[in-house]
């Protein structure tokens, strides 16, 4: 299997710590919403690109399939943060993450769940 890049392992640690700094400074309890703002901003700081909201058509057959599927972010156009505010990370939450990757061909997506008492406990690095 072909290694992650060292660039792109830069970006996501670069994520993940801002994720940390807007724990902190927020703790858990908000909308997934706020979060997203919170840490696109943070990343931006930082001098990292960020997009939210990114809109992922589904390719079948030739078919371009609009069914409203929007990543939460995309970081320098390397790595996919698909962020929550739920009691639990559940299967389908992972399953989501990883479509988003097969689906961008990204290789490499972060999921992070804000409301946990520690961020350490809420993030889960994929990779396809």
């Amino acid at each position: 299997m072909e290694k992650i890049p060292s660039a792109t392992n830069d970006i996501a640690r670069e994520v993940v710590d801002a994720a940390f700094k807007v724990h902190s400074a927020l703790g858990p309890g908000l909308l997934e919403s706020v979060y997203e703002i919170c840490l696109a901003h943070e990343l931006e700081k930082r001098g990292l690109n960020v997009e939210r909201q990114v809109p992922v058509p589904v390719i079948y057959d030739h078919i371009h399939i609009d069914a409203g599927f929007r990543l939460d972010m995309l970081v320098q156009d390397r790595v996919v943060v698909e962020l929550k505010a739920v009691e639990k990370i559940l299967p389908v939450h992972k399953a989501q993450l990883l479509s988003y990757l097969k689906l961008t061909g990204h290789r490499l997506g972060l999921l992070i769940n804000f409301h946990v008492a520690l961020i350490k406990n809420g993030i889960i690095r994929m990779v396809l």
